[in-house]
């Protein structure tokens, strides 16, 4: 069995574990990066980056199938388009394979060694990793876990079949012609949106009174607008059930009690991530847990000496850019360096239609603190989004009433997610509502909406 010893080894190549392992190659760490998959992990495998591919193509199919027999206000007029999801599942795939190279690149020029399997705990210093070749012990100084999350299985509608996950439907070769989803969050409604624009006949389940429920009603009014558009059906206060006898159909209790079926080719299950706890000897090690993650502090230790966590295994929220900052944290506390987790926001966006973004506190949340001003700009009184056809949205701003600090932004509308930058800066550096009103915005584009809702709260927005 062979052995290798390391200053610093990571479990994990996904946006937090490869970011870790690459700034601290980039210090002069002895590095060793362990992954069973590609690198990447699940966002740039089969979640963030081939999803975004399958939303853009989709977007893409519906503006021609709009032009068709000059339905368009543009003047354009063509002839009926053809969608080879195949085609366009290699080309996503195509965009994989090339930034999983980068990665591998990215690593290898850090002075990083990677190595391929499962890794197991044997100890709080010692991992044991099934290769293909066999295995080989890592000994290490410092571990970091990066192991992620999964999609959540209903034990009455577990994968398999007809029964698919986010994962699944990223790899379709043709285009269901009915699809119930199940889970009325942003990877259900990215993904059933995406395949009503592609001819799908979408249905999604949601137990909740509404869909999109971590965000607040305001925000996500355009997006249930378009739902309706796009003529998907919404079931809110509904319950999955099960599979029908036949397997063609998903079993669901409506709002009212009763017992109903949604015919269905495909029925997409999107009910949350869970993280990854099993299956690498957590058992082996003492970790001190925080409900089903694993518990840290502020500078992503856990319970354990000479062990850190990051990423959607630590717990909310589940995003990559939050994985890739804690991991280049890690990294430099573990090369010496005084670092800490002070940050005032951590942008979210929803790749719906329209998107979302959210930065900082909601109106309800600052309410809660005192006082607060707020500022909503409407894009139907931008030039840029008049020019997109991209009316339907706003940029809102929230802000403390008594010295205008700025304590949470949000926007929906088309292309907003090009927005987080902004917010989430304004955010880190502290800005008041007069740093983003007197901040001169570029005209014509939609970044416009961010001043005027500044100037909205302060009393004296230019343009409504």
């Amino acid at each position: 069995m062979k052995e290798i010893s390391c200053k610093l080894l990571v479990i994990g190549a996904g946006p937090g574990g490869y970011v870790c392992a690459i700034r601290a190659g980039q210090l002069g760490v002895d590095t060793v990066i362990v992954e069973a998959g590609k690198p990447g992990g699940t966002c740039l495998n089969v979640g963030c980056i081939p999803s975004k591919a399958l939303i853009h193509a989709a977007e893409e199919f519906e503006k021609v199938a709009h032009m068709v027999g000059g339905k368009s206000p543009l003047g354009i007029s063509v002839s009926a388009p053809v969608l080879d999801l195949t085609k366009t599942v290699a080309w996503k795939d195509g965009i994989v394979g090339r930034l999983n190279s980068g990665v591998a690149g990215l690593l290898k020029k850090a002075g990083v060694k990677t190595v391929h399997g499962w890794a197991t705990f044997r100890d709080g210093k010692t991992v044991e990793v099934e290769t293909e070749t066999g295995s080989q012990v890592i000994r290490a100084e410092t571990i970091v876990i990066a192991t992620g999350s999964a999609p959540v299985e209903l034990s009455f509608l577990p994968f398999g079949g007809p029964v698919i996950s986010s994962t699944d439907a990223l790899a379709l070769s043709a285009v269901p012609k009915k699809l119930a989803v199940v889970g009325g969050g942003y990877i259900g409604l990215e993904l059933g949106m995406a395949f009503a624009k592609m001819g799908a006949e979408v249905t999604v389940v949601e137990a909740l009174p509404r869909v999109l429920a971590q965000y607040d009603a305001e925000l996500t009014r355009p997006v249930v607008k378009r739902l309706a558009a796009l003529g998907i059906e919404v079931m809110t206060g509904a319950k999955a059930k099960g599979l029908s006898t036949k397997g063609d159909a998903l079993l669901v209790e409506t709002a009212d009690g009763k017992n109903t079926k949604v015919s269905a080719d495909k029925i997409l299950v999107t009910v949350g991530r869970k993280p990854v706890t099993e299956g690498w000897g957590l058992d082996q090690i003492d970790l001190d847990m925080a409900g089903k993650f694993i518990r840290i502090d502020d500078q992503c230790r856990t319970s354990m000496r000479g062990i850190f966590a990051i990423g959607d295994v630590t717990g909310e929220p589940m995003l990559a850019h939050r994985a890739m900052a804690q991991g280049e944290m890690v990294a430099e506390i573990v090369a010496g360096h005084k670092r800490s987790w002070d940050k005032r926001s951590i942008p979210a966006v929803c790749f719906t239609d329209p998107e979302l973004v959210t930065a900082g506190l909601s109106p309800e949340e600052a309410k809660a603190q005192g006082e607060i001003k707020i500022g909503l700009f409407p894009f139907a009184a931008n030039g840029r989004a008049m020019t997109k056809l991209g009316e339907d949205g706003f940029v809102r701003v929230v802000a403390r009433a008594d010295n205008h600090l700025v304590l949470g932004i949000q926007a929906v509308g088309q292309g907003v997610s090009e927005l987080a930058a902004a917010f989430g800066l304004a955010l880190e550096m502290g800005a008041r509502l007069e740093d983003i009103a007197g901040t001169i915005h570029a005209h014509p584009t939609q970044g416009e909406g961010f001043q005027e809702a500044a100037l909205k709260a302060l009393g004296h927005a230019l343009h409504i």
